[in-house]
């Protein structure tokens, strides 16, 4: 879904590729930990399951790695989280629908908490952003989270997004408790160029 965008995505620090099965074993390294799993939508609780849950084509297509580059040159890039940029539909009227069709994505992201603390998660959903935007000429973004988790909504602030929702206890956690939820979103004329 993300054809006519130059991969690899490259920022000062870091480069976004799009994932292949073979990147699954390193995504599983930090998708694994409790406190990355208790935040996301599906923790599957064994590689094998991780595995299969990813090889739904549609699934590993909306999937990006986020790779540390390296310092010294020759070196490969290091694996430091992942993002999902998934393509979707807006909400139309019937008799308009077809022109809402793809012109909207989902973000979603998850970063090694090793790897955390240095700006690398604003760096990379910035240059998920700019890719909405930019090559794949969407009209808006939108992110979602669970309201206890404040390092992902700051993030979405920092970057400029609007709240548009804080929901209360419409989300049912694995823990059994029922969370609140929070849900931001850009526009692409909100986004200044080059940010």
């Amino acid at each position: 879904m993300t054809e006519g965008v130059p991969w690899p995505v490259r920022t000062p620090r870091l480069q976004l590729r799009p994932c292949t099965l073979d990147d699954l074993d390193a995504m599983w390294e930090w998708r694994r930990l409790p406190e990355v799993n208790r935040w996301l939508g599906l923790a599957p609780d064994t590689i094998e399951a991780f595995r299969e849950r990813h090889l739904e084509p549609a699934r590993l297509a909306s999937l990006y790695l986020i790779e540390r580059l390296p310092e010294h040159e020759g070196d490969a890039p290091t694996p430091i989280g992942d993002l999902m940029i998934r393509i979707e539909d807006a909400w139309a009227q019937l008799e308009v629908a077809e022109r809402a069709k793809g012109v909207e994505a989902e973000l979603g992201w998850v970063l090694d908490p090793a790897s955390t603390g240095r700006g690398y998660a604003t760096e990379a959903v910035r240059a998920a952003i700019e890719v909405c935007f930019g090559p794949l000429g969407l009209r808006r973004v939108h992110a979602g989270c669970f309201a206890d988790n404040e390092p992902s909504w700051r993030l979405m602030e920092r970057l400029g997004m609007r709240r548009e929702e804080h929901s209360r206890k419409t989300a049912l956690h694995r823990s059994g408790e029922w969370l609140d939820g929070m849900n931001y979103g850009l526009l692409a004329e909100e986004w200044p160029v080059g940010s």
